[in-house]
C-alpha cells in the first residue's frame, strides 16, 4: 500500500519544510509547493489525498485556491485544511465558506497538526 500523498502550500520555505518533516516520520508522502500555479498543478497531477494550504500566497490567495478545488467535482472531495496567520473570525467563516475543512490558525502545535492530518486521513 503506498503511502498517502499530503500537499503542503507555503510561500515560506522554512514552514514547509517545518511541517514535512513530522509528516514523512509518520510515514506519509509529502509534496510541497510555494505559490498558486504549482499547488493547482501538482493537485491535478498528483491528487493528494489531503492539503495544508496558507492563505497568504503571492497573486492568488489560499481561499481562491480552495475555492477552485472544492468546486472541481475531481478534487472536492480532497479535504483542505486551511494554516494562516489570520486568527479574525471574519478570516475563518471566509475559509470555511470556500469550502475549507479546517482552519488552523499560525503558529500551531506541531504534534496537534499532525494528529489532525492523521484524523481527517482515517475517515
Amino acid at each position: 500500500m503506498s503511502p498517502k500523498k499530503i500537499l503542503v502550500v507555503d510561500d515560506e520555505v522554512d514552514l514547509v519544510e517545518m511541517v514535512r518533516f513530522p509528516l514523512e516520520m509518520e510515514g506519509f508522502s509529502v509534496l510541497k509547493s510555494y505559490n498558486r500555479e504549482d499547488a493547482l498543478n501538482q493537485t491535478r497531477k498528483e491528487k493528494p489525498d489531503l492539503i495544508l494550504l496558507d492563505l497568504m500566497l503571492p497573486k492568488l490567495d489560499g481561499y481562491k485556491v480552495c475555492r477552485l478545488l472544492k468546486f472541481d467535482e475531481k478534487y472536492r472531495n480532497i479535504p483542505i485544511l486551511m494554516l494562516t496567520g489570520k486568527a479574525l473570525e471574519k478570516d475563518k467563516a471566509l475559509g470555511m465558506g470556500t469550502g475549507a475543512n479546517d482552519y488552523i490558525t499560525k503558529p500551531f502545535d506541531l504534534e496537534k497538526l499532525v494528529e489532525k492530518v492523521k484524523a481527517y486521513l482515517s475517515k
